[in-house]
């Protein structure tokens, strides 16, 4: 069975060390259950994307939307920064590494998001990252936080990133509109 942790650092986001079994021809891992988050919801939209070493995606965030972040590929520098108002962990940061290790394991972890929860990374190497949603594209729900806003206070890895038009268009926490904030308990 996987060992679900809650972050020490942002209140709600869930890190999986899932279970591996291996033998000479090669490894089986169970990398998503929904029962793991016995208050998340079902998920209903699986994505991937493949970053090649020196990007920075987001950060982004949901008001109405959880992800589920695994990389079965490469290594990937997430960051996290919880922007939920009244939330008991409102305005930390949090930096972890996934996915392949120098020395040439994998750890395999992955990383459950709560709404609210701003979330980007960079591809430290070149990766490919999945994640699993519980809302279909919203466009509508599809928001942002400038990646190197000094409030988030992130080591991102480089710093020159490769960054889309979009992220590097995206507000200081201080320039986000109060209505586009995201409230803690959570509303859906």
């Amino acid at each position: 069975m996987a060992k679900i942790t809650e972050s020490q650092i942002i209140k709600g986001v869930q890190i999986v060390e899932p279970q591996m079994h291996g033998d000479s021809r090669g490894i089986f891992i169970e990398t998503y259950r929904r029962e793991w988050f016995p208050l998340g919801r079902e998920m209903l939209q699986a994505n991937r994307g493949d970053r090649q070493r020196g990007c920075v995606v987001g950060l982004h965030y949901h008001l109405h939307q959880a992800d589920y972040w695994y990389v079965p590929f490469g290594t990937c520098r997430v960051v996290l920064h919880d922007l939920r108002q009244g939330s008991p962990t409102d305005g930390a940061t949090e930096v972890i590494d996934i996915g392949a290790r120098a020395d040439g394991t994998h750890d395999h972890r992955g990383i459950f998001i709560p709404p609210g929860v701003a979330h980007g990374f960079a591809s430290l190497t070149d990766m490919t990252i999945t994640y699993l949603v519980d809302g279909y594209y919203n466009p509508k729900d599809e928001l942002g936080l400038a990646y190197n806003d000094k409030a988030v206070n992130a080591d991102w890895g480089f710093d020159e990133p490769i960054l889309s038009e979009r992220d590097a268009a995206n507000p200081t926490r201080d320039k986000i509109d109060s209505q586009r904030r995201p409230f803690w308990p959570m509303r859906t």
